[in-house]
């Protein structure tokens, strides 16, 4: 039998998982491990841990589950493991989910490339576009691809 997670239930966990990271983090620091390998391993472990796979459960994630992982960056805010001008997790989601569409559409070998749309073709050239197909009805912004097709089309 597999048990299937809910997103809430992901967030819940990863987040307690994170917890203990930062008390080994506070540990090394007691130990005298310089500040910026500490943010090092905060980027690598913590930050990691929690948008790991965000392309594929971002868009499903309730707005106070996106609150839990926000509250839980500021508290690296606050211990110095995360600058206040470093990338929100919103903004770390987003660019994850620009890497993978970048990678799917340039990619005709992906196997994701098969759900994205045919290709048009547009005889004006107005202003950059971020793709070229076809922009059919909206159904789910929750799925990676379409947040993708249909991010900055206004």
């Amino acid at each position: 039998m597999t048990n299937h997670l809910s997103v809430s239930e992901h967030v819940r966990d990863v987040i307690c998982q994170c917890g203990q990271s930062i008390y080994a983090l506070k540990v090394l620091r007691s130990h005298g491990l310089c500040e910026s390998a500490l943010r090092d391993v905060y980027r690598a472990v913590v930050i990691a841990k929690l948008l790991y796979a965000s392309a594929a459960w971002w868009g499903y994630a309730s707005i106070p589950d996106k609150q839990h992982i926000e509250v839980f960056i500021r508290q690296g805010v606050r211990l110095g493991l995360h600058g206040m001008g470093d990338p929100t997790a919103q903004q770390l989601a987003e660019d994850a989910d620009d890497r993978l569409f970048k990678g799917v559409r340039d990619n005709e070998h992906d196997v994701l490339h098969r759900l994205l749309p045919d290709i048009t073709s547009h005889r004006y050239s107005l202003r950059p576009r971020r793709h070229n197909f076809v922009l059919t009805t909206k159904t789910d912004d929750r799925n990676s691809i379409n947040r993708q097709l249909f991010r900055d089309i206004y």
